[in-house]
């Protein structure tokens, strides 16, 4: 989590939203990211994405099977659908989404009868820092505007 929470930093440096992320494999990095929407001024370029999109390229297969993602805030609809196409086993998040959030903060993918995966998830370290990056960053967007 903390390679993920250096992630987030680099967004935060970039003034993009603070998130970042690692894809695991046979404990090795295999892929990290963090959101680069307004870089690449594209709506589906959370970390979660872009991360989905190096560890593919590196394992030369779209599915994540044996891996986990740890990521500094819990993913929202559109990552956790792509976890869930990915088979990530495992997604291990930092801090809740309480307006965004797909695992457990508003939607709760474990309720969801018929998908044809559901991944492991639990809240894990480092909740405290990434909370307060991401507050940071939204205080610092209020001000300025």
């Amino acid at each position: 989590m903390r390679i993920a929470y250096k992630e987030a930093l680099k967004a935060f440096e970039e003034d993009e939203v603070p998130v970042g992320c690692v894809i695991v494999k046979d404990n090795k990095v295999i892929a990290k990211a963090h959101n680069q929407k307004e870089k690449k001024n594209c709506a589906v370029s959370h970390a979660e994405i872009e991360c989905i999109k190096k560890a593919a390229r590196k394992l030369d297969n779209w599915n994540l099977k044996g891996c986990t993602i740890y990521v500094t805030l819990e993913p929202c609809m559109m990552c956790t659908g792509a976890l869930i196409n990915s088979r990530i086993d495992r997604i291990v998040y930092a801090c809740r989404d309480p307006k965004g959030g797909a695992l457990v903060s508003n939607v709760r993918i474990k309720e969801i009868s018929g998908l044809n995966h559901y991944p492991l998830y639990e809240e894990g370290p480092v909740e405290k820092e990434c909370s307060e990056l991401l507050k940071s960053f939204f205080r610092n967007k209020r001000q300025k505007a």
